[in-house]
C-alpha cells in the first residue's frame, strides 16, 4: 500500500522520514511536550530515529500509520499525528498525537485530526476511532470533545510514564457520529 498523503488548507501530513530526525527529536525531548504522553522525553537522536523506523514497520505491517504535520507556509515540521492500534478487519484504531509548543493554541491539532477522521472513516471504512488521555491532560480532553469524541470512562493504572502508573480517561468517535457531525457542519 502506498502511503497515503494527506493536505488541509494549512499543513500537509506526510510519511515521517529520516529527514525528520532533527525536529521530531526536537519536539519529542521536551518534556512540556512529553508531560501527558505515556512515554519518557527522549534523550538522544538515536531514540528518533528508531521510533520513525517504527513508523515505516507498523505502516508496513498495517498496524498503524503515523503522518508527520509540515506547515505549508514555511515548510516546518510541527508535529506528528497518527492511526495507532490498526485494525482493519475489525474496523477501528486509535488516534494520537503531538505538536510542538511553538504551535500549540492554533487549531493544527484539530485540522490534523479532521483530515485524520476522513480518511480513516471514509478510505480505511474504520467503524470506530479511540483516544487515551490523561485525566490531567484538559486540552486534549477538549478538543477530542470539539471533535465529537465521548468520554467512555476512566482505566486505572493504564499508562506508565517516569516511573509510575498513571490513569487515563478512553474517548472514542464512531462513524454514524461523525458522518452527522460533517453533515451538519456541511450544511
Amino acid at each position: 500500500m502506498e502511503f497515503p498523503t494527506l493536505e488541509t488548507e494549512r499543513i500537509d501530513l506526510v510519511q515521517i522520514g529520516q529527514q525528520h530526525v532533527a525536529p521530531f527529536f526536537d519536539i519529542m525531548s521536551r518534556d512540556e511536550v512529553t508531560k501527558y504522553y505515556g512515554m519518557d522525553s527522549l534523550m538522544s537522536p538515536e531514540e528518533a530515529v528508531r521510533i520513525i523506523g517504527s513508523f515505516q514497520t507498523t505502516f508496513e505491517l498495517n498496524r498503524g500509520i503515523r503522518w508527520g504535520i509540515v506547515l505549508k507556509e514555511n515548510g516546518r515540521f510541527a508535529g506528528t499525528i497518527g492511526l495507532n492500534n490498526l485494525n482493519i478487519h475489525g474496523k477501528k484504531a486509535e488516534v494520537g498525537y503531538e505538536l510542538h509548543p511553538d504551535y500549540w493554541g492554533k487549531g493544527l491539532i484539530r485540522e490534523a485530526n479532521e483530515a485524520v477522521m476522513e480518511y480513516a472513516f471514509t478510505e480505511l471504512d474504520l467503524f470506530r476511532i479511540g483516544a487515551v488521555t490523561f485525566p490531567d491532560n484538559t486540552a486534549s480532553s477538549s478538543l477530542l470533545k470539539k471533535l465529537g469524541f465521548m468520554e467512555e470512562g476512566r482505566l486505572r493504572g493504564y499508562l506508565y510514564q517516569r516511573h509510575q502508573s498513571h490513569d487515563a480517561l478512553v474517548f472514542s468517535l464512531l462513524k454514524p457520529e461523525w458522518l452527522e457531525r460533517t453533515s451538519k457542519e456541511g450544511a
